[in-house]
C-alpha cells in the first residue's frame, strides 16, 4: 500500500513540471525533497528558512542530508520575530510563521520559474491543530504527501526503503513550540531552550522537549522525554547530572514531566473550535 502511495506521489510531482519545496530537514520534508528531486532533477529546489526558532544542529543536519542525497538547497532568512502577532504567541502563532515563510518563498519560486510551491503536510495532520495550513491555503501551496494519502507511518517506512537517514528521526517542531501560548516568544527564551535541549541530546536522548515556563523570579524548565528514554533517565539518576547544566542555560528550576513526551501536549486545553478547520 505504501509503495502505491509512493508511486502516486511520484505522479503528482512529475505533473508539477517544476517545484520549490519548503524544506526543514524533518522526516516529511526530506522525503518530499528526495522524491521531488528524483522526479524533477534540476527543476526542483529545496529552501530552508534559517531563523531563531531553528536549532543550529537541525540546520547543520538538514544541510548534510541535502548534500548527501544530491538535491539543491538554498538557505534564506525569515523575520517572523519582527511581527508582534508572532512574538505574542497566540494559539495560531504557526500561521504567522508560515505566512512569513511563504511570503519569502513566493518570489523565489517566481524568479526561478518553479511552477508549484509545496510543503510537507501529510495525511496524519488532518484534524490536528495546524494554523500553518491556513497560510498554505492562502498562498496556494500544495501538500503532495497529503494528496498522495501518505500518513506518518507510510513516510517513515518509505524513508527507510529509500535509505533516508530521517526514517526514525523524532519529530522536531520549532523551538517556539516549547513556550506555552500567551507567553511571549523571545530570542533569549529560545536560546535557553536550545542550550537545555542540547544538554539532553549530548547525554544521548533523542526525543526531548524542554518546555519554558515563565514564573515569578525566573523560568521553569519542564523536561519531556519519550517513554523509553524517560525510564533510562530515571534509572540512571540523570536529573542530578543534567539539572545543573540546564540551570546554566538560565533556568531557575528544573522538573521532569512524569507523563513523558506526547505529541500535541501544547494544544491540550484549547477549545474544540480551534480544531474545526484543521
Amino acid at each position: 500500500m505504501a509503495t502505491e502511495k509512493l508511486n502516486f506521489l511520484r505522479e503528482i510531482l512529475h505533473g508539477y513540471g517544476s517545484c520549490l519545496v519548503a524544506y526543514s530537514g524533518g522526516v516529511d520534508s526530506v522525503l518530499l525533497a528526495h522524491v521531488a528531486h528524483e522526479m524533477l532533477g534540476k527543476r526542483m529546489l529545496a529552501v530552508i528558512a534559517d531563523s531563531l526558532s531553528l536549532p543550529r544542529r537541525e540546520l547543520a543536519e538538514a544541510r548534510e542530508i541535502a548534500e548527501a542525497h544530491g538535491f539543491p538547497l538554498r538557505i534564506i532568512q525569515t523575520r517572523e520575530f519582527a511581527n508582534p502577532d508572532y512574538t505574542a504567541n497566540p494559539f495560531n502563532r504557526c500561521y504567522f510563521c508560515k505566512r512569513e515563510l511563504f511570503t519569502r518563498l513566493e518570489p523565489i519560486a517566481l524568479e526561478g520559474g518553479f511552477a508549484v510551491l509545496a510543503y510537507g503536510e501529510n495525511a496524519s495532520d488532518i484534524g490536528d491543530h495546524r494554523p500553518g495550513a491556513e497560510a498554505a491555503k492562502q498562498f496556494e501551496v500544495r501538500a503532495p504527501l497529503k494528496e498522495a494519502g501518505l500518513a506518518k507511518g507510510d513516510i517513515r517506512s518509505l524513508s527507510a526503503v529509500l535509505g533516508l537517514p530521517t526514517a526514525d528521526k523524532p519529530q522536531m517542531p520549532c523551538l517556539s513550540s516549547r513556550i506555552p501560548y500567551g507567553q511571549a516568544v523571545t530570542p533569549e527564551k529560545l536560546a535557553m531552550i536550545e542550550q537545555a535541549e542540547g544538554v539532553l541530546r549530548d547525554a544521548g536522548f533523542s526525543e526531548v522537549r524542554v518546555r519554558h515556563h515563565s514564573q515569578p523570579g525566573g523560568a521553569l524548565a519542564r523536561l519531556e522525554l519519550g517513554q523509553a528514554e524517560m525510564k533510562r533517565f530515571v534509572a540512571e539518576g540523570m536529573m542530578e547530572t543534567v539539572s545543573s547544566q540546564i540551570r546554566e542555560a538560565g533556568f531557575t528550576d528544573v522538573i521532569l514531566d512524569t507523563k513523558g513526551y506526547r505529541r500535541g501536549s501544547l494544544n491540550q486545553g484549547l477549545p474544540e473550535a480551534v480544531f474545526a478547520n484543521g
